[in-house]
């Protein structure tokens, strides 16, 4: 009891799901740096509700989205909503996103987050949107919702700690198709820890977990069947969610979700935590097994330790592969397939000849601690 009530109230691991069922880690941010990266993240500044009458005006202000120690020794991504009068609305807030910094398609997703207690009139969420967004618009672009809290059926259930949902949408226009699960937990996720929810996407489908460290087998929250089988369907979801997605964190107050539209109404934001409440998230990372459906995209590399990073400055080691023969200079390097088995390794130079034919992935790591990695198909 000792040793748990230190690691609860002590920091966090950032460890998470890790590199599990042949996924490897790819990308992630650890918000463990002094101010967030602007080359991975948009500050998004808008009062315009999102499309669902939210009550808050998104800034850019370090009050409303920075990075800081959530209190407990852990390195956070902090939004927080305000009580205050601002560019016509009655509360502030923050939002980011990834869009043409970051994006993928397939893998693995998760994200470590500490809840606000939600109450009545908080939304927090953790999303994603297809990459195309800009060209195509919503809902066309895809929309997949990993975890969402502070529904109006939690309020009317009294739930408001252990209610939470998954959904996706999609479509030509609005009325948009959609598809949502909600789940009510027998403990609560609003207890000021912090709860991994964890996307697993492929071709077939997407499916959403909590907690997958602790509990590594369990069913999905939410499933849907994403398959291409109908590509002259424009309704089809199956041609929506097949192509690189950014990432989203928010912290909505009001609107069609919580379905409340007074500010007098939201209950969240009181005198007892001073008119403010924070959504904090430790680490987001992704992970991929190296076939050929999967991409990524990144303007800058996901942190160091992910060991997956491919410096501009290093391009003289660079991995390169010809002839079946893997290059890498000054480089200790280690070969995986797609099961995340290692099936060779050398220094410098590895003969991929002798390998069977599939996919593999292909790990060096310099004398100066640069980290890269490459995907091969023989």
């Amino acid at each position: 009891m000792m040793l748990s009530a230190a690691t609860a109230f002590g920091q966090s691991s950032q460890e998470g799901t890790g590199e599990t069922d042949g996924y490897v880690l790819v990308w992630q941010d650890l918000f463990d740096g002094d101010e967030l990266n602007e080359l991975r993240w948009n500050i998004e500044v808008n009062g315009a509700g999102g499309g669902n009458n939210e009550l808050q005006y998104y800034t850019d202000r370090a009050t409303n989205v920075h990075v800081g120690d959530d209190g407990k020794g852990n390195g956070c991504l902090i939004l927080t909503a305000h009580r205050e009068s601002y560019g016509g609305k009655s509360f502030t807030s923050g939002r980011v996103n990834s869009k043409n910094l970051v994006a993928f398609k397939h893998g693995k997703i998760e994200a470590a987050i500490r809840m606000p207690k939600t109450a009545n009139g908080l939304w927090p969420a953790f999303w994603m949107m297809g990459n195309d967004y800009d060209a195509v618009g919503w809902p066309k672009c895809g929309e997949t919702d990993i975890v969402e809290m502070g529904h109006q059926n939690a309020f009317a259930a009294g739930n408001q700690e252990k209610y939470f949902n998954g959904a996706m949408h999609w479509g030509q226009g609005w009325p948009n198709a959609s598809y949502a699960r909600d789940t009510t937990k027998s403990y609560s996720l609003q207890d000021g820890e912090f709860h991994i929810f964890t996307a697993i996407w492929d071709e077939n489908s997407m499916s959403m977990y909590i907690d997958l460290d602790q509990m590594p087998v369990q069913t999905p929250y939410f499933k849907m069947d994403i398959p291409c089988t109908e590509p002259d369907n424009e309704w089809s979801p199956g041609n929506y969610f097949h192509k690189e997605n950014f990432i989203l964190f928010n912290l909505a107050v009001g609107g069609n979700f919580p379905g409340i539209y007074n500010a007098d109404e939201i209950t969240a934001l009181n005198d007892a935590n001073g008119q403010e409440a924070s959504m904090y998230v430790n680490y987001v990372k992704i992970y991929q097994k190296g076939t050929a459906d999967e991409s990524i995209y990144m303007a800058v590399p996901g942190d160091d330790s992910s060991g997956i990073t491919d410096f501009a400055d290093e391009a003289d080691r660079m991995i390169t592969i010809s002839s079946g023969i893997a290059c890498c200079r000054d480089a200790e390097m280690t070969i995986y397939n797609t099961a995340g088995q290692m099936v060779c390794t050398g220094f410098g130079r590895v003969d991929l000849s002798s390998l069977p034919s599939g996919i593999y992935i292909i790990y060096a790591m310099t004398p100066s601690g640069c980290r890269l990695s490459s995907k091969v198909i023989l």
